[in-house]
C-alpha cells in the first residue's frame, strides 16, 4: 500500500512540476509585432516608371478590411494627370491580417491636362481664332472605380502588392476613366 501511495504522490508531484509556466522562454506563439500594425506606407513603382509618382497610406480597421487614401503628382510634363487624390475601402480574404486577394472601391478627384491645336484661318479676308499652334487646357474631375489585385506580407512588416482596377471620371474633359493599378512596396507598421 505503502508502495502504491509513493508511486501516485510520485506521477502527482511530476505532473505538477512539468505544468509549471517557464518565464524565460521565448513565446513563438505571439504575433510578430511588425505585421501586427495597422498603418502602412507604399509607393507605387509602376506608376514611378511612367512619370507619376504615388504614394499610399492604409489604415487597418479589422483584420479584414482597410481604409486608405493614394495621392500621386505628375512629374513629366507629357504625363495627362497633374494630379490624383483616391481614397479608397478594401476588403482582405486571405488568412493572415489584412493580406491576400482583396477587391477595392475607390473615390477620385484628378487633375489632368488636356493639349490641341488651334490654328488661324482667313475666309473672304476675315481672320478667325487667333491662337496659333498648341494650347492647354486644365481639367479636375471627380470619379468612381473599383479595383482588385493580391497583398504579400513578409516576417519582417515588408508589403507588396499587384492590383489593377479602373474608374470613371465625371466632368467635360477629354480624360474619362482613370486607372486604378500597380505594383508597390512599403512597411506596414
Amino acid at each position: 500500500m505503502k508502495k502504491n501511495l509513493l508511486t501516485l504522490l510520485f506521477a502527482g508531484l511530476t505532473t505538477l512540476a512539468l505544468a509549471q509556466e517557464n518565464k524565460n522562454a521565448k513565446d513563438t506563439t505571439s504575433v510578430n509585432p511588425k505585421i501586427n500594425g495597422n498603418n502602412e506606407l507604399k509607393l507605387n513603382l509602376g506608376y514611378a516608371v511612367a512619370g507619376i509618382l504615388e504614394l499610399n497610406y492604409e489604415r487597418i480597421i479589422k483584420d479584414d478590411m482597410s481604409i486608405g487614401v493614394a495621392a500621386l503628382v505628375g512629374l513629366e510634363d507629357n504625363v495627362d494627370y497633374r494630379f490624383g487624390i483616391i481614397p479608397n475601402f478594401r476588403i482582405y480574404f486571405g488568412s493572415k491580417k489584412a493580406s491576400g486577394f482583396f477587391v477595392e472601391g475607390n473615390a477620385a478627384v484628378i487633375g489632368s491636362r488636356d493639349y490641341y491645336y488651334d490654328f488661324s484661318y482667313t475666309y473672304n479676308g476675315t481672320t478667325y481664332n487667333q491662337n496659333n499652334g498648341e494650347t492647354r487646357r486644365d481639367y479636375t474631375n471627380f470619379g468612381l472605380g473599383i479595383a482588385a489585385g493580391g497583398k504579400f506580407l513578409t516576417k519582417n512588416g515588408f508589403v507588396g502588392e499587384i492590383y489593377g482596377g479602373v474608374g470613371r471620371l465625371f466632368g467635360n474633359s477629354n480624360v474619362e476613366v482613370y486607372p486604378r493599378g500597380g505594383i508597390t512596396i512599403g512597411k506596414r507598421f
